[in-house]
């Protein structure tokens, strides 16, 4: 019995040792097609054609041999991208899939103008025609990111913020479009602006400039 074991075993290995001679001779043999076409879609048609030139300096052979890390460096770095997903289209197509940050504000770091990108990045505000709020002070975007989930969780419109004002104690003053500046406590929570929201909804506030919530559970009011 334990000799028709071992010859089993023994034609087992037999035949493994075939397959895999053959199966090395063929991938020795194999030629695989060379990528003829990248297509990329969710930027504009200029920053479509220029992230395309980038990733063919890559000289991607391939299909199968593309270098993910060479690949998602290259599309990372760029800025205007909130997401992207890669798709091959076999045998020699690529496909990347792209959704673009959203512009959230406007900047100013050393006398040069950026957008700050939902993505949490710096953009150059080449062309200076998006209407967005404006942020004075030098806070990071994770600092000026954190302040807007708030807001957005809140009751108040981020649409109606045209100015945000950041202080080295980490503090935020918010200037709506008519003309109101809410100066917010330090440690600001949901709680706070839906108290302060209210406040502006059941008080008549217009003849106010400056409404301070800075002590927690008191408003003052400045003409």
């Amino acid at each position: 019995m334990h000799q028709k074991k071992s010859k089993k075993v023994l034609v087992y290995i037999f035949f493994l040792i075939i397959v895999s001679t053959i199966s090395n001779k063929s991938l020795n043999n194999l030629k695989f097609n060379k990528i003829k076409k990248i297509e990329i879609s969710g930027l504009d048609q200029k920053e479509n054609k220029i992230l395309l030139n980038k990733i063919k300096k890559l000289n991607i052979e391939n299909i199968f041999l593309i270098n993910k890390n060479n690949l998602n460096y290259l599309i990372n770095s760029n800025p205007l991208i909130e997401r992207y997903e890669v798709f091959k289209k076999y045998p020699y197509t690529i496909d990347i899939k792209i959704e673009k940050t959203k512009f959230l504000a406007k900047i100013n770091i050393d006398g040069k103008l950026f957008l700050v990108g939902s993505n949490g990045k710096l953009i150059p505000d080449e062309t200076n025609q998006f209407n967005l709020p404006f942020i004075f002070g030098k806070p990071s975007v994770t600092e000026f990111l954190k302040l807007k989930t708030l807001i957005d969780n809140s009751n108040f419109s981020y649409k109606k913020i045209k100015e945000f004002y950041f202080f080295p104690s980490k503090r935020w003053d918010l200037k709506f479009d008519n003309n109101i500046l809410l100066k917010l406590p330090n440690d600001l929570t949901k709680q706070t602006l839906n108290y302060t929201y209210d406040f502006f909804e059941n008080y008549k506030v217009d003849k106010f400039f400056i409404i301070d919530a800075r002590i927690e559970g008191q408003i003052i009011l400045n003409e």
